[in-house]
């Protein structure tokens, strides 16, 4: 039945999208692992580390794509969920250290030792498991999401409120998360990793595992995605996406659907932060800064809202676009950024996809009344022929 519901949604588009991704999952280890460093076809270790880290925030527009396309809720927090999904990881990963850390505690982190912990805090039980931790990447952002939307959507917050509401909640997790006494790390975060299931992170092999994993689960996020705005439920969204009042006039309770959506998108945020930390590294409060958010938005805008594959060539274009930039114009990144996002709004407003898509739709409708014997007439004419 659920495999039944996942391939209904499957049209050329998203085909394509699958199978470019799982081709990527084999094509860029095996020219990392299997050529020569000499080789005109090798990828180096670092690079295949920066592509897994693009496929990571490919995965976090998708999720907010999920939301603020579909459902028409301009969420500025998902950075929140991104972060708290790699905490989740982070703190598995920091367990796995053990006695090999600076201070040699078998139990206690580093920083812990550094702050003069005495014993481990009760929230850290249970990410020395890996099984525990992958459940916490699901559950900590999905609860934080569950309880901020009942709240929120059952006092019908709508637009720029909600928008305003939920930056306001990653800022105050940013401030929460900088505090050494939180139990986090504090500013510096969590890093030195050693190893992941027994593989050492920083191996090559290890490093194409992830990225392999990274393209495959972002593959199967399209997927899910692509089933449930194209099944009822998803008519549904749109309904309240562009009538919310009429669809609520209707009997729908709209504030479930919200919340339903909402959670949804918030685990996957958090997927996406969990295959980020072991790829990168590190996980410190930063993540949670509103101005992460926000380039979120961007890349979703800028690859073409409620099209589901452009918030992934969205995200993927303006983080390459950053790797290179930053590095040779650093002094004006940030303002190359915002004026892409005012352009893409002004001249490109269904961002890159949806404008080709909508091209492509007119020029076939053109050819449909070209081939009927109509083009050239006025629509008087036309109509008169009918």
């Amino acid at each position: 039945m659920i495999t039944a519901f996942l391939l209904r949604s499957l049209d050329r588009k998203i085909i394509v999208a699958i199978a470019v991704l799982l081709a990527l999952a084999v094509l860029v280890p095996a020219s990392n692992l299997l050529t020569s460093p000499q080789s005109a076809l090798h990828i180096p270790t670092y690079v295949v580390s920066l592509f897994g880290k693009y496929l990571t925030y490919a995965l976090l527009a998708l999720a907010l794509d999920l939301v603020w396309g579909f459902c028409g809720i301009l969420s500025l927090g998902h950075g929140a969920f991104f972060a708290l999904g790699g905490y989740a990881m982070g703190m598995y990963l920091m367990r796995q250290i053990g006695a090999r850390g600076s201070y040699g505690n078998p139990i206690l982190p580093d920083f812990m030792v550094f702050l003069n912990y005495k014993a481990l805090p009760w929230f850290w039980y249970g990410f020395d498991n890996f099984w525990f931790a992958a459940l916490m990447v699901l559950l900590v952002p999905g609860l934080l999401a569950y309880v901020f939307g009942w709240f929120a959507f059952r006092s019908r917050v709508n637009g720029v409120y909600l928008s305003i509401i939920t930056q306001a909640m990653t800022y105050a997790l940013l401030l929460a998360f900088f505090r050494n006494d939180m139990g986090f790390g504090g500013n510096n975060g969590l890093t030195d990793f050693k190893d992941i299931l027994g593989y050492n992170i920083q191996a090559d092999g290890t490093r194409a595992a992830l990225f392999s994993l990274t393209a495959i689960i972002l593959a199967f996020s399209l997927l899910l995605a692509s089933a449930i705005v194209r099944s009822k439920f998803g008519k549904l969204l749109v309904g309240v996406r562009d009538a919310e009042s009429r669809t609520r006039f209707l009997g729908y309770r709209v504030e479930h659907v919200k919340l339903f959506t909402f959670v949804v998108s918030a685990m996957m945020a958090g997927v996406a932060g969990a295959l980020y930390v072991p790829q990168v590294g590190i996980i410190n409060p930063g993540e949670f800064a509103p101005a992460n958010s926000i380039e979120v938005v961007i890349w979703t805008a800028v690859g073409g809202r409620a099209t589901l594959i452009g918030p992934i060539i969205g995200a993927i274009l303006v983080n390459g676009g950053k790797t290179i930039f930053t590095g040779l114009f650093p002094e004006v990144w940030l303002f190359a950024l915002g004026g892409l996002f005012v352009a893409v709004t002004l001249f490109l407003p269904r961002g890159v996809v949806g404008t080709i898509a909508h091209y492509g739709t007119s020029g076939r409708f053109a050819r449909t009344v070209s081939t009927d014997g109509k083009e050239g007439k006025t629509d008087n004419e036309v109509q008169a022929a009918e």
